[in-house]
């Protein structure tokens, strides 16, 4: 359905792993053999937070409709700034159509939402959906996915103050709209939220056959690892990527999140919390 990475740490050019690591987030639009689809060329975004927060923690983003091996718009603007938190993702487009405001991520205010998956029936859903989203927050929506809406909801439903909680409030509705329209297994992916401070990373689904997900070990157990491993130089000691598919085949390098689980990043590392468990049916 598409492909995505997040990043966490010092502040790092984006295109290393964007761009220049083994399995780059643009190898994965290429070829992605983890993927639902194996090519991911609808479009992709880019969201990063400010190196320097002295006017605000407000994320930038770059969007674009081309296929991301072949925008050279994001080798030049990935490969110049600099960020110490930052989004990535590629689009596989599954009904919506393909257009700008349908690239992920999306944001609003400080925030920044992707997503990896879909809303199984959205359409019978959507209408439901929508007018539980705060009035206040309808005019934000600008595009047509079931992302958009799924994260307006969990504003709605709490997310800036408890993300976590929110977004569990959305998935939840989102089960119970669909279960009232005989719709089995609505919610399907996987999904990041940032404040611009903390990354949360969620792997869930109802049919519990989530899309994958994994982040990256610690840098200084890697580097006590693998001693004369010069990339790893890249990274400072904070570094952490979330990401669909392992961006290096280093044995070790990359831990897959667990169904049902959400990872928590952030300065002091990492920690994995419970994500509305269930028990297959």
């Amino acid at each position: 359905m598409c492909r995505w990475l997040a990043y966490s740490g010092e502040p790092l050019r984006p295109s290393e792993l964007i761009l220049d690591t083994q399995h780059s987030l643009v190898a994965m639009s290429l070829n992605s053999p983890l993927g639902a689809e194996t090519v991911n060329g609808d479009g992709f975004g880019f969201g990063w937070y400010p190196e320097d927060k002295s006017h605000g923690n407000t994320p930038a983003l770059f969007h674009s409709i081309e296929p991301a091996w072949h925008d050279e718009n994001l080798r030049e603007l990935t490969s110049s700034i600099a960020s110490p938190l930052f989004f990535g993702h590629v689009r596989a487009a599954a009904g919506p159509p393909i257009q700008q405001s349908n690239c992920h991520p999306f944001r609003h205010e400080n925030w920044l939402f992707m997503h990896n998956g879909f809303l199984d029936g959205f359409l019978e859903m959507k209408r439901d959906l929508v007018l539980a989203i705060d009035p206040s927050l309808f005019p934000l929506i600008h595009g047509t996915t079931d992302t958009e809406v799924l994260f307006y909801l969990a504003i709605t439903l709490g997310l800036q103050d408890d993300p976590i909680a929110g977004l569990g409030r959305a998935i939840r509705m989102v089960e119970s709209v669909g279960e009232s329209k005989g719709i089995h297994f609505p919610m399907q992916g996987t999904v990041a939220v940032s404040d611009g401070n903390t990354l949360w990373a969620f792997r869930y689904s109802t049919s519990l056959k989530s899309r994958s997900l994994y982040h990256s070990a610690a840098i200084p157990e890697l580097r006590e690892l693998y001693p004369d491993a010069a990339r790893l130089n890249v990274f400072g000691e904070k570094a952490k990527v979330v990401v669909s598919e392992p961006l290096t085949d280093l044995p070790g390098a990359f831990v897959e999140l667990p169904e049902s689980t959400v990872a928590v990043l952030d300065d002091s590392g990492f920690h994995h919390e419970p994500f509305l468990e269930r028990t297959a049916a």
